[in-house]
Protein backbone atom coordinates (compact mmCIF):
# COMPACT_ATOMS: atom_id res chain seq x y z
CA UNK A 1 0.00 0.00 0.00
CA UNK A 2 1.31 3.42 -0.92
CA UNK A 3 2.09 5.81 1.91
CA UNK A 4 0.44 9.23 2.00
CA UNK A 5 3.64 10.86 0.72
CA UNK A 6 4.13 8.28 -2.02
CA UNK A 7 0.53 8.60 -3.15
CA UNK A 8 0.75 12.36 -3.67
CA UNK A 9 4.03 11.92 -5.51
CA UNK A 10 2.41 9.46 -7.90
CA UNK A 11 0.79 10.46 -11.18
CA UNK A 12 -2.70 9.78 -9.78
CA UNK A 13 -1.95 11.77 -6.63
CA UNK A 14 -0.67 14.72 -8.62
CA UNK A 15 -3.75 14.66 -10.81
CA UNK A 16 -5.97 14.58 -7.72
CA UNK A 17 -4.20 17.66 -6.32
CA UNK A 18 -4.63 19.39 -9.67
CA UNK A 19 -8.33 18.54 -9.75
CA UNK A 20 -8.98 19.79 -6.20
CA UNK A 21 -7.03 23.02 -6.65
CA UNK A 22 -8.75 23.48 -10.01
CA UNK A 23 -12.22 23.15 -8.48
CA UNK A 24 -11.25 25.60 -5.74
CA UNK A 25 -10.15 28.08 -8.41
CA UNK A 26 -13.49 27.57 -10.18
CA UNK A 27 -15.29 28.50 -6.97
CA UNK A 28 -13.13 31.61 -6.69
CA UNK A 29 -14.06 32.61 -10.26
CA UNK A 30 -17.73 32.79 -9.24
CA UNK A 31 -16.99 34.98 -6.21
CA UNK A 32 -14.57 37.17 -8.16
CA UNK A 33 -17.07 37.67 -10.97
CA UNK A 34 -19.79 38.66 -8.53
CA UNK A 35 -17.56 41.36 -7.04
CA UNK A 36 -16.28 42.59 -10.38
CA UNK A 37 -19.78 43.02 -11.76
CA UNK A 38 -20.09 46.01 -9.41
CA UNK A 39 -17.98 47.79 -12.04
CA UNK A 40 -21.28 48.11 -13.94
CA UNK A 41 -23.14 49.65 -11.00
CA UNK A 42 -22.98 53.13 -12.57
CA UNK A 43 -21.98 54.77 -9.29
CA UNK A 44 -18.52 56.09 -10.24
CA UNK A 45 -16.81 53.15 -8.58
CA UNK A 46 -18.49 53.47 -5.17
CA UNK A 47 -19.61 49.82 -4.90
CA UNK A 48 -16.47 48.43 -6.54
CA UNK A 49 -14.05 50.41 -4.36
CA UNK A 50 -15.83 49.33 -1.17
CA UNK A 51 -15.76 45.72 -2.39
CA UNK A 52 -12.03 46.01 -3.21
CA UNK A 53 -11.26 47.39 0.24
CA UNK A 54 -13.25 44.63 1.94
CA UNK A 55 -11.52 41.90 -0.09
CA UNK A 56 -8.04 43.20 0.77
CA UNK A 57 -8.52 44.23 4.41
CA UNK A 58 -10.90 41.71 6.00
CA UNK A 59 -8.62 39.11 7.61
CA UNK A 60 -10.60 35.91 6.83
CA UNK A 61 -10.90 36.99 3.19
CA UNK A 62 -7.20 37.86 3.08
CA UNK A 63 -6.33 34.39 4.39
CA UNK A 64 -8.52 32.81 1.70
CA UNK A 65 -6.75 35.05 -0.81
CA UNK A 66 -3.35 33.68 0.14
CA UNK A 67 -4.76 30.14 -0.04
CA UNK A 68 -5.87 31.08 -3.55
CA UNK A 69 -2.38 32.24 -4.54
CA UNK A 70 -0.88 29.02 -3.21
CA UNK A 71 -3.51 27.00 -5.09
CA UNK A 72 -2.63 28.77 -8.35
CA UNK A 73 1.07 28.00 -7.87
CA UNK A 74 0.43 24.37 -6.86
CA UNK A 75 -1.91 23.86 -9.81
CA UNK A 76 0.63 25.34 -12.22
CA UNK A 77 3.63 23.48 -10.77
CA UNK A 78 1.87 20.11 -10.74
CA UNK A 79 0.66 20.69 -14.30
CA UNK A 80 4.26 21.34 -15.36
CA UNK A 81 5.53 18.27 -13.52
CA UNK A 82 2.87 16.05 -15.08
CA UNK A 83 3.58 17.44 -18.54
CA UNK A 84 7.30 16.73 -18.21
CA UNK A 85 6.74 13.22 -16.85
CA UNK A 86 4.15 12.44 -19.51
CA UNK A 87 6.60 13.38 -22.22
CA UNK A 88 9.24 11.14 -20.71
CA UNK A 89 6.89 8.20 -20.42
CA UNK A 90 3.62 7.21 -21.99
CA UNK A 91 0.90 9.88 -21.98
CA UNK A 92 -1.34 9.89 -18.91
CA UNK A 93 -4.55 11.63 -19.89
CA UNK A 94 -7.42 12.98 -17.85
CA UNK A 95 -10.01 10.54 -16.66
CA UNK A 96 -12.51 11.84 -19.23
CA UNK A 97 -11.66 10.86 -22.79
CA UNK A 98 -11.79 13.97 -24.97
CA UNK A 99 -14.69 14.06 -27.34
CA UNK A 100 -14.68 15.51 -30.82
CA UNK A 101 -15.78 18.97 -29.70
CA UNK A 102 -13.21 19.25 -26.93
CA UNK A 103 -10.21 17.45 -28.41
CA UNK A 104 -8.31 20.65 -29.14
CA UNK A 105 -8.77 21.86 -25.58
CA UNK A 106 -7.76 18.53 -24.07
CA UNK A 107 -4.65 18.34 -26.23
CA UNK A 108 -3.59 21.91 -25.44
CA UNK A 109 -4.27 22.20 -21.71
CA UNK A 110 -0.60 23.05 -21.13
CA UNK A 111 -0.65 25.90 -23.63
CA UNK A 112 -3.95 27.23 -22.29
CA UNK A 113 -2.71 27.00 -18.72
CA UNK A 114 0.49 28.85 -19.63
CA UNK A 115 -1.48 31.71 -21.20
CA UNK A 116 -3.70 31.94 -18.13
CA UNK A 117 -0.75 31.87 -15.72
CA UNK A 118 1.07 34.62 -17.64
CA UNK A 119 -2.09 36.71 -17.65
CA UNK A 120 -2.57 36.21 -13.90
CA UNK A 121 0.96 37.44 -13.20
CA UNK A 122 0.38 40.59 -15.28
CA UNK A 123 -3.17 41.06 -14.01
CA UNK A 124 -2.32 40.71 -10.31
CA UNK A 125 0.75 42.93 -10.64
CA UNK A 126 -1.29 45.61 -12.38
CA UNK A 127 -4.32 45.56 -10.08
CA UNK A 128 -3.62 43.86 -6.75
CA UNK A 129 0.05 44.90 -6.64
CA UNK A 130 -0.61 48.55 -7.46
CA UNK A 131 -3.58 48.67 -5.10
CA UNK A 132 -1.73 47.15 -2.15
CA UNK A 133 1.79 48.51 -2.55
CA UNK A 134 1.54 51.92 -4.23
CA UNK A 135 0.13 55.17 -2.88
CA UNK A 136 -2.47 55.47 -5.63
CA UNK A 137 -5.36 57.90 -5.55
CA UNK A 138 -8.36 58.16 -3.23
CA UNK A 139 -12.00 58.93 -3.74
CA UNK A 140 -14.54 60.55 -1.47
CA UNK A 141 -18.18 59.51 -1.88
CA UNK A 142 -21.05 61.39 -0.27
CA UNK A 143 -24.36 59.55 -0.20
CA UNK A 144 -27.54 61.21 1.01
CA UNK A 145 -29.31 58.42 2.89
CA UNK A 146 -32.70 60.11 2.49
CA UNK A 147 -32.65 60.72 -1.25
CA UNK A 148 -30.03 58.19 -2.32
CA UNK A 149 -28.13 60.89 -4.21
CA UNK A 150 -24.44 60.03 -4.60
CA UNK A 151 -21.61 62.42 -5.42
CA UNK A 152 -17.88 61.77 -5.65
CA UNK A 153 -14.65 63.72 -5.77
CA UNK A 154 -10.92 63.13 -5.56
CA UNK A 155 -9.74 62.90 -1.96
CA UNK A 156 -6.23 63.70 -0.73
CA UNK A 157 -5.48 62.04 2.64
CA UNK A 158 -3.85 64.18 5.30
CA UNK A 159 -1.77 61.20 6.44
CA UNK A 160 0.27 58.75 4.34
CA UNK A 161 -1.06 55.96 6.58
CA UNK A 162 -4.66 56.61 5.62
CA UNK A 163 -6.56 53.51 4.47
CA UNK A 164 -10.31 53.91 4.70
CA UNK A 165 -12.90 55.93 6.58
CA UNK A 166 -16.68 56.05 6.88
CA UNK A 167 -18.27 58.98 8.71
CA UNK A 168 -21.72 60.55 8.99
CA UNK A 169 -22.54 64.21 8.43
CA UNK A 170 -26.19 64.62 9.35
CA UNK A 171 -28.03 62.46 6.78
CA UNK A 172 -24.99 62.03 4.55
CA UNK A 173 -22.69 59.03 4.61
CA UNK A 174 -19.12 59.98 3.70
CA UNK A 175 -16.84 57.20 2.43
CA UNK A 176 -13.17 57.83 1.73
CA UNK A 177 -11.44 54.91 0.05
CA UNK A 178 -8.54 54.00 -2.23
CA UNK A 179 -9.58 54.24 -5.86
CA UNK A 180 -9.02 50.89 -7.57
CA UNK A 181 -11.81 51.82 -9.97
CA UNK A 182 -9.52 54.48 -11.47
CA UNK A 183 -6.80 51.86 -12.06
CA UNK A 184 -9.31 49.55 -13.73
CA UNK A 185 -10.70 52.34 -15.91
CA UNK A 186 -7.22 53.35 -17.07
CA UNK A 187 -6.10 49.77 -17.74
CA UNK A 188 -9.23 49.00 -19.75
CA UNK A 189 -8.66 52.10 -21.88
CA UNK A 190 -5.46 50.52 -23.22
CA UNK A 191 -6.07 48.45 -26.34
CA UNK A 192 -3.14 46.07 -25.72
CA UNK A 193 -4.45 45.26 -22.24
CA UNK A 194 -7.99 44.73 -23.50
CA UNK A 195 -6.69 42.34 -26.18
CA UNK A 196 -4.57 40.47 -23.60
CA UNK A 197 -7.64 40.17 -21.36
CA UNK A 198 -9.79 38.80 -24.19
CA UNK A 199 -7.15 36.25 -25.21
CA UNK A 200 -6.86 35.16 -21.57
CA UNK A 201 -10.64 34.76 -21.24
CA UNK A 202 -10.69 32.65 -24.41
CA UNK A 203 -7.97 30.49 -22.85
CA UNK A 204 -9.99 30.24 -19.62
CA UNK A 205 -13.05 29.15 -21.61
CA UNK A 206 -11.23 26.36 -23.43
CA UNK A 207 -9.28 25.34 -20.31
CA UNK A 208 -12.47 24.95 -18.27
CA UNK A 209 -14.39 23.35 -21.14
CA UNK A 210 -12.23 20.27 -20.67
CA UNK A 211 -10.76 20.76 -17.19
CA UNK A 212 -13.96 21.23 -15.17
CA UNK A 213 -15.42 17.86 -16.16
CA UNK A 214 -12.04 16.13 -15.89
CA UNK A 215 -11.49 17.45 -12.38
CA UNK A 216 -14.72 15.83 -11.15
CA UNK A 217 -13.84 12.54 -12.82
CA UNK A 218 -10.30 12.49 -11.44
CA UNK A 219 -11.51 13.32 -7.93
CA UNK A 220 -14.08 10.51 -8.16
CA UNK A 221 -16.96 12.95 -7.70
CA UNK A 222 -18.80 12.12 -10.91
CA UNK A 223 -21.40 9.43 -11.52
CA UNK A 224 -23.73 8.45 -14.33
CA UNK A 225 -26.54 10.32 -12.59
CA UNK A 226 -24.66 13.59 -12.13
CA UNK A 227 -22.39 13.59 -15.20
CA UNK A 228 -24.96 15.47 -17.38
CA UNK A 229 -25.23 18.18 -14.69
CA UNK A 230 -21.44 18.43 -14.38
CA UNK A 231 -21.09 18.60 -18.16
CA UNK A 232 -23.77 21.28 -18.47
CA UNK A 233 -22.22 23.34 -15.68
CA UNK A 234 -18.71 22.98 -17.08
CA UNK A 235 -19.71 24.00 -20.59
CA UNK A 236 -22.37 26.67 -20.13
CA UNK A 237 -21.47 28.19 -16.75
CA UNK A 238 -17.68 27.95 -16.67
CA UNK A 239 -16.74 27.79 -20.35
CA UNK A 240 -19.30 30.24 -21.72
CA UNK A 241 -21.10 32.52 -19.25
CA UNK A 242 -18.26 33.29 -16.83
CA UNK A 243 -15.57 34.01 -19.47
CA UNK A 244 -18.03 36.13 -21.48
CA UNK A 245 -19.02 38.09 -18.38
CA UNK A 246 -15.38 38.79 -17.54
CA UNK A 247 -14.62 39.68 -21.16
CA UNK A 248 -17.49 42.18 -21.26
CA UNK A 249 -15.77 44.38 -18.65
CA UNK A 250 -12.71 45.51 -20.63
CA UNK A 251 -14.80 45.79 -23.81
CA UNK A 252 -17.39 48.09 -22.19
CA UNK A 253 -14.77 50.24 -20.48
CA UNK A 254 -12.70 50.50 -23.65
CA UNK A 255 -15.72 51.62 -25.68
CA UNK A 256 -16.58 54.17 -22.98
CA UNK A 257 -13.00 55.53 -23.12
CA UNK A 258 -13.46 56.21 -26.86
CA UNK A 259 -16.70 58.14 -26.45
Amino acid sequence: MLSFKQYFRSSLGRKLIMSMTGLFLCLFLIVHLGGNLTLFAGDEGYSFNIYAHFMTHFLPVEIIGYVLYISILVHAVYALVLTIKNRRARPVKYAVAPKAGSSWASLNMGLLGSIIFLFLVIHMTNFWGRYKFTEGTYREYRKDLLTGELTSAVYVPASPDFEYAVTMEQNTEVVRVKDLYAIVSHSFSLLWYVMLYLVAMAAVAYHLYHGFQSAFQTAGLASRKYTPIIKFTGIWIFAVIIPLAFASMPVVFYIKSLL
